[in-house]
């Protein structure tokens, strides 16, 4: 079973996670100013609780309504305890013209980027075309942040939805854009067997599925479609759209008729762990936030000062809680085996993983195979020897066949990443990210539900051959960020700078390509049309077939930038593992 998977690995979930003290601002209850006076220009909206007023952004014709609450602030009674709807109404107008703090999280996401955060952070923004009618019904993108479920929040510019809105409306499949917060770490996710029995598990996903159920109740009012509904993620927020897919065993609530999954799914970023097991950590944290000898510790841990509690669930000897976990209710089962077993939501799926994943999973530094047989206990330390051989037969120790591709040979003697540095980020990568994905897409195949599956592998500006096509890179080219918003600054730099023009129009195929889907549950309309003198004509991305396995691959250094491949890399290995995943590693 991996018991500290998470705490080594998933720290690499973005571009750059390092844990440390929250430096950003801890706040208490937002307060909301109601006027019966918006300002001129402002678009309005009247939802079931009440109206706002937004921003209407003229150079991109579209109205940003930011910062609304979805649910009650989980404060006081209500932290650590299920979301719960809005009770109130208003007469007036409220101000939607501002994001909301994010959720406190413990990353480079928060501490680096400086972006205030609050217990009070449970909010929603819609970003639509301007000067739609109240009936337009527009497909809808409900995007999920990433950050391993211990950082990240829907402000991040890097996640600014205006381009891919306007995209949409450029090749004529408009949309509207949804984005939200939810709670992260130990204020979100919490374990153990007092969390079990109160039934306050999985409170992270909970906060996303309350947030499509305002979804549901509201979207109409924004000139959108509650039945069009795709939910989006990247990273945890690619577990968490695979977790709301097999919640429930698969129970279909409406909230969504399809989704996005990039470099995550129902069998990646989620572990098997009982409460049981968790519960020395558990207890760790009520001992040092002074609640032991209380009768009821969660109880008690909702009165401990903001800034003591995030003190705590920051401790250097806490480990981090930020996973999803079979709780009895959202997830019955592994998410293996609830997805091999066809429980889940029947409903297209688009989904992929970048070439070069496990440079942001593998362990570095190794040189010898020994090292490398000993690597393999460092997050599973139950692997039996025969276990431990036969990953070392299928991982050897040949450069050639391991990632980054885009490192030849090996690192030279002496280099941190280790000479076996390929062997180690191919195998890391195949058990937290490309198996799961391999699973998912021959289970919707076998059961008759349309999946597209992506690769993809393009070296962006600011990263070294040593870490190649890696976690994380894809998104800029999803949300048509070429100006590289968000991305200048003290934890990455502008993937598209110095770059030539195929990495523009890359970003505009894989753009166009996801809101085909969103609009139309087919990627293919508008894709690959010819564009700037590059012929794609009969490119045609495939539904994944069981007999015919096969990937789209985005390379900004092939002709037509996409082409199709067999889905067939490292074939014996990941189906060694995806036979296995539950049993030999513990994961779901």
């Amino acid at each position: 079973m991996v018991v500290n998977f998470l705490a080594s690995s998933v720290l690499l979930l973005l571009s750059s996670n390092v844990l440390s003290p929250v430096s950003a601002a801890v706040i208490g209850r937002r307060t909301y100013v109601e006027t019966d006076s918006v300002p001129e220009g402002a678009p309005t909206v009247t939802l079931k609780n009440g109206s706002y007023y937004g921003v209407h952004n003229a150079h991109y014709n579209q109205d940003f309504f930011l910062g609304m609450p979805y649910s009650q602030p989980p404060l006081g009674e209500l932290r650590l305890q299920v979301p719960q709807s809005l009770n109130e109404t208003w007469t007036g107008t409220r101000d939607a013209t501002q994001y909301s703090p994010e959720c406190i999280g413990y990353g480079s996401d928060q501490w680096v980027l400086g972006n205030d955060i609050s217990e009070d952070c449970l909010t929603i923004n819609v970003i639509r075309p301007s000067s739609i009618a109240e009936d337009e019904k527009l497909p809808v993108l409900f995007w999920i942040h990433g950050g391993g479920f211990f950082e990240g929040g829907s402000k991040d510019p890097r996640y600014n939805q205006s381009f891919v809105v306007q995209r949409s409306v450029e090749i004529g499949k408009p949309i509207i854009g949804v984005s939200v917060n939810y709670r992260l770490s130990g204020w979100g996710f919490l374990w153990g067997e007092e969390v079990a029995k109160a039934g306050v598990t999985n409170l992270g996903i909970r906060d996303q599925r309350l947030a499509l159920h305002w979804v549901q109740e509201n979207i109409a009012a924004f000139g959108g479609d509650p039945e069009k509904v795709t939910i989006h993620g990247e990273s945890a927020g690619g577990a968490s759209v695979g977790t709301h897919f097999i919640a429930y065993e698969g129970r279909d609530d409406g909230l969504f008729r399809a989704g996005i999954a990039e470099s995550g799914g129902p069998t990646a970023l989620t572990y098997y762990l009982n409460a049981s097991a968790w519960e020395p950590n558990y207890q760790k944290i009520v001992d040092q936030a002074g609640c032991s000898n209380a009768a009821d510790t969660l109880a008690c841990l909702r009165t401990v000062p903001t800034e003591k509690l995030s003190t705590v669930f920051n401790s250097s000897d806490i480990t981090p809680s930020a996973m999803v976990v079979i709780d009895g209710d959202i997830l019955t089962e592994s998410a293996t085996s609830l997805t091999k077993q066809g429980k889940f939501v029947r409903a297209p799926l688009l989904i992929g993983t970048n070439f070069d994943e496990g440079t942001s999973f593998g362990i570095p530094g190794i040189n010898t195979t020994e090292q490398f047989k000993a690597s393999l206990l460092y997050n599973a330390p139950d692997l039996t020897e025969e276990v431990i051989n036969k990953i070392a037969e299928l991982y050897p120790d040949i450069p050639s066949l391991g990632i980054p591709a885009t490192l030849n040979g090996r690192p030279p003697p002496g280099s941190p990443f280790g000479t076996q540095w390929k062997r180690s980020a191919a195998y890391g990568g195949d058990l937290v990210m490309h198996t799961g994905r391999r699973i998912t897409t021959e289970a919707w195949a076998r059961y008759g539900v349309p999946a597209y599956s992506y690769h993809f592998n393009v070296l962006v500006n600011g990263v070294t051959d040593y870490i190649g096509s890696t976690h994380f890179m894809e998104v800029a080219f999803v949300f048509d960020n070429t100006a590289g918003q968000g991305y200048e600054n003290a934890v990455s730099v502008n993937p598209f700078a110095n770059e030539p023009p195929t990495f523009n129009e890359l970003a505009s195929i894989m753009s166009s390509a996801w809101i085909s889907f969103v609009h139309d549950l087919d990627p293919n309309s508008n894709a690959f049309s010819h564009k700037k003198g590059i012929n794609r004509e009969g490119l045609k991305w495939p539904a994944y077939d069981q007999k015919n396995p096969s990937n789209i691959a985005f390379n900004v250094n092939v002709t037509g930038l996409a082409y199709v491949e067999p889905d067939t890399f490292r074939a014996e290995a990941i189906a060694y593992m995806a036979e296995n995943l539950d049993g030999i590693w513990g994961l779901i």
